[in-house]
């Protein structure tokens, strides 16, 4: 059993708190980490004032990675043998329905993971994984890790040097399989390893392998043949499915793919000047969009979910309506940047920051900035050397102001009940406001009983007035809210059902079941003054695939049955702790969809 922890671009809530009294804000924060085409540095960029907030040295030119969560960026330099982890100084700490935001300055980790070329490069469930072409040998390592300043690593043998690459998958490793004549070929595909390095199953064949991509619950390879699709199986185990390319399509081969965010597609290259969306889950998966001229490069847009750009070396940036199937905005940006010479001459890359497509402009020193609504040119920031790789991090919401609360939570006295909010103490306590010792040990006859996942209401629309309500009456937009919550929301266990000391999982309704006990509980704290708790139980026996621990939170503190809750799972208890994106969410059984909605609308 695993807890899916992935993720879009992470709706951060940025904080600036100066001591004195000042009601909550709305405010928004974006950055901007830019790597140069030749020297060995990285800009940071504040992405709403155009500043520069930072300059890190490194050891060599990079490719950068953010991760799902946000809070880190990754300097992948293969030339210098060396990944880089730098913290972009944006967390938010979510609690279901809200969240809150510690924004500090950015800096490197002192984390580095070292090796012989490293390559591809893999985030998945909160684990990287790391290949090092020239050893053949893959190193897996937790963002918790390289954000605290160190990285202990586990190693995967592939079995031979080549150009490969290894997805940490749960309780199993996915890892490519050289080409047995020549390994300087690409691998001939995916085999699956358990943690004690042994095979499960066969090989899941997949030529000239490269590309890789993971979009909600769904995992993919690229191949000559098509693609290979990766989902939970039995157990957690992982299955593997071959998807091959339609009839219709000419030949090709995708070699580069992106997962789509809030919805569940992958973007690959298809050609020189075509790209190609996939649906694995539809009939007619594959659908090739010709462009005008040949590609230069393509990413997906992680807030509004419809859309997806296109940098042709023309010097336009198109947008794609990946629905529609069509481009239909396009825009001349920068002088042509002609595919002819070397794939690794600097040419433009493209992130979106928010309201902005942000689009790099190597030979002329600057970031281009263009209204992701209008698709007209809003701006340009000029930075120093030859900007190439970027990527973005940040977003918009609400920053608590309260000093009271600052005070409360640097240690003065004081009681709960005198903070100067409008809060009544029920309210209070559900927004994170409490003495300890209002905090209670709970059984688990408090979430006793049928519990369904309201993640499928959310992909099938079901929650889409939810959203339209959240946008009335907050800062964002419903495609916005959609986007965040499809991070909060996901899980594969679409039921849970607890009877005394039992829970049962089900995923894709088969049964999982352990039984567990109190473990105790645990109090979060957050910089800015919200606190959860989380409620833990451990697993004394039952099913292997069962996680070994549980961890609920509902929001309240102290005995009391839930009407909902949020539950984290897995078997490592301090890293669920650190969990703070991914919350798969459980309303009764009993309840119809239209009245979890009336529930959700009048929360």
């Amino acid at each position: 059993m695993k807890r899916l922890a992935l993720g879009t671009s992470a709706l951060a809530l940025m904080a600036c708190f100066s001591g004195l009294a000042m009601a909550d804000e709305h405010v928004t924060a974006w950055r901007l980490f830019v790597s140069d085409h030749a020297e060995p540095v990285v800009h940071v960029i504040d992405a709403v004032e155009g500043e520069t907030l930072a300059t890190f040295d490194i050891k060599g030119p990079a490719s950068l990675y953010r991760s799902d969560s946000g809070e880190a960026v990754y300097a992948v330099q293969g030339d210098a043998d060396v990944v880089t982890a730098i913290k972009t100084g944006i967390a938010f700490h979510d609690h279901g329905d809200h969240a809150d935001i510690d924004v500090e300055d950015p800096a490197l980790t002192g984390a580095e993971i070292m090796g012989d070329y490293p390559v591809h490069f893999v985030e998945h469930d909160g684990h990287w994984a790391t290949f090092f072409d020239k050893e053949g040998v893959a190193r897996i390592f937790s963002e918790r890790d390289a954000l605290a300043g160190h990285a202990e690593t586990r190693e995967v043998d592939s079995g031979a040097p080549h150009h490969g690459v290894v997805v940490s998958y749960g309780n199993y490793d996915l890892v490519s399989e050289p080409h047995p004549e020549d390994p300087s070929n690409l691998p001939i595909g995916i085999k699956t390893l358990g943690r004690d390095g042994n095979q499960v199953g066969d090989l899941a064949e997949c030529p000239d392998l490269h590309g890789e991509a993971a979009s909600g619950n769904v995992l993919a390879f690229a191949c000559a043949t098509g693609l290979l699709v990766v989902t939970s199986g039995s157990g957690g185990a992982p299955s593997i499915e071959h998807l091959a390319y339609a009839d219709t399509l000419p030949e090709g081969k995708s070699t580069t793919l992106i997962g789509g965010r809030g919805l569940q597609y992958f973007l690959g290259n298809y050609g020189a000047d075509a790209v190609v969306l996939i649906d694995p889950s539809e009939e007619n998966a594959f659908r090739r969009v010709e462009l005008p001229t040949r590609r230069v490069h393509f990413a997906v847009d992680p807030v509004r979910a419809r859309f997806a750009y296109v940098f042709t070396e023309d010097g336009r940036l198109h947008q794609l309506d990946v629905i529609g199937g069509e481009i239909t905005k396009s825009l001349a940006l920068t002088e042509p940047y002609s595919m002819d010479g070397h794939w690794s001459d600097p040419r433009p890359r493209i992130a979106v920051a928010g309201e902005h497509v942000v689009v790099t402009d190597p030979l002329a020193g600057k970031l281009h900035l263009v209204d992701a609504v209008t698709f007209e040119e809003d701006g340009e920031i000029d930075v120093e050397g030859t900007p190439f790789n970027i990527v973005a991090v940040g977003g918009t919401g609400t920053a608590h102001g309260h000093a009271e609360r600052e005070e409360h939570d640097h240690g003065h006295e004081g009681d709960a009940h005198d903070h100067a909010h409008s809060h009544d103490h029920d309210d209070q306590i559900y927004q994170g406001y409490f003495e300890d010792d209002q905090v209670k040990e709970r059984g688990l006859s408090d979430w006793a009983g049928d519990w369904q996942s309201v993640y499928p209401y959310l992909q099938d629309g079901t929650l889409d007035p939810v959203m339209a309500h959240k946008a009335e009456h907050g800062d964002k937009s419903a495609d916005e809210y959609r986007a965040y919550y499809e991070i909060g929301y996901r899980t594969d266990a679409g039921r849970i059902a607890i009877d005394g000391d039992t829970v049962t999982f089900y995923e894709q309704g088969e049964p999982i079941e352990a039984r567990y006990a109190s473990d105790g509980y645990e109090i979060l704290t957050y910089e800015k003054g919200n606190r959860g708790v989380r409620f833990i139980f451990e697993k004394t026996g039952g099913d292997e695939a069962a996680p070994r621990y549980i961890q609920f939170s509902d929001h309240k503190i102290a005995p009391e049955a839930a009407d909902h809750y949020h539950l984290y799972w897995g078997d490592d208890r301090a890293a669920l702790l650190e969990e703070l994106t991914n919350w798969p969410t459980y309303y009764p059984s009993s309840l119809s969809a239209e009245e979890i909605v009336a529930e959700m609308m009048a929360h």
